[in-house]
């Protein structure tokens, strides 16, 4: 019976182990090594995380993050610019293996694909038209029928806007630069969009022009987002951002937080 019983274990954990094994050789991150390339799905389009530069180079915050992702990986990094509508299908049919493109955590997104540990937190502001100053101190006070509210298309942007207006009329466009245009060029009274976009757009086309409003309206932490049921690709992820993070020697997320978040130089390169 004892020899019963051994015999049992040991079959019980070659199985486990042979499952594990499986496991990994269908883990994203097993093919990304074997094929020696990682393969990234953005929309160039969300500055300053990704946008395309004067030669057309995709460049940005997830950009620098995802060449210091391949190098730690040691393979080649092939972004693959993707329209934001067709960003989630993309990953899980795999044209790509995750999505680097200043996505938001949302609980209907995660329904459908696994999110890596937040890499940066940012939430929905307003940018308004100057005349508005001293009438509009809150976006309780922009929620009127006599005021047009603009946002993208698509975004966490659109799903706070139509939570918090409910009386104003709402207009939305495919591109955040369209949409910050109309306030800009005087044909709707406010913008709502993520706050770097916002505190960027305000020290560029919208200085002494546009009133910011900047106190978030949402909590909405970024994450990239990879297909479900890989714990191994997951795991890499999150013990690669932390390292990232937490290495105050390296410094490497704290350089890229300034480089693309605080100071403005690269504005240079997309006008």
């Amino acid at each position: 019976m004892k020899k019963i019983m051994l015999a049992l274990v040991a079959f019980l954990s070659l199985s486990v182990f042979a499952d594990d094994i499986n496991l990994w050789k269908k883990s994203t991150l097993n093919q990304i090594l074997e094929r020696g390339e990682l393969q990234v799905c953005m929309e160039p389009g969300y500055m300053p995380f990704e946008m395309k530069d004067k030669k057309g180079r995709i460049i940005g915050y997830d950009v620098d993050f995802a060449k210091k992702m391949s190098k730690e990986m040691g393979v080649k990094l092939k972004l693959l610019p993707t329209a934001w509508d067709g960003i989630i299908a993309a990953l899980v049919t795999g044209k790509c293996d995750i999505i680097m493109s200043g996505m938001t955590i949302t609980q209907q997104r995660n329904l459908k694909i696994n999110f890596a540990n937040p890499y940066v937190v940012v939430g929905q502001t307003i940018l308004m038209k100057k005349e508005l100053k001293g009438k509009v101190n809150t976006a309780k006070d922009l929620d009127k029928p006599e005021y047009t509210i603009v946002t993208k298309l698509g975004v966490t942007g659109e799903v706070a806007t139509r939570k918090f207006f409910k009386k104003a009329k709402i207009v939305t466009f495919e591109t955040e630069a369209d949409a910050a245009a109309e306030v800009l060029n005087g044909k709707a009274d406010a913008f709502v969009y993520d706050q770097p976009y916002n505190v960027l757009f305000m020290s560029d086309k919208g200085k002494g022009k546009l009133i910011h409003l900047d106190k978030p309206l949402t909590y909405e932490p970024l994450a990239w987002a990879v297909r479900k049921g890989d714990p191994d690709f997951i795991n890499w992820l999150n013990n690669f951002l932390r390292q990232m993070q937490e290495d105050k020697v390296v410094g490497f997320s704290d350089e890229l937080y300034q480089k693309w978040l605080v100071e403005t130089d690269w504005l240079k390169r997309v006008q």
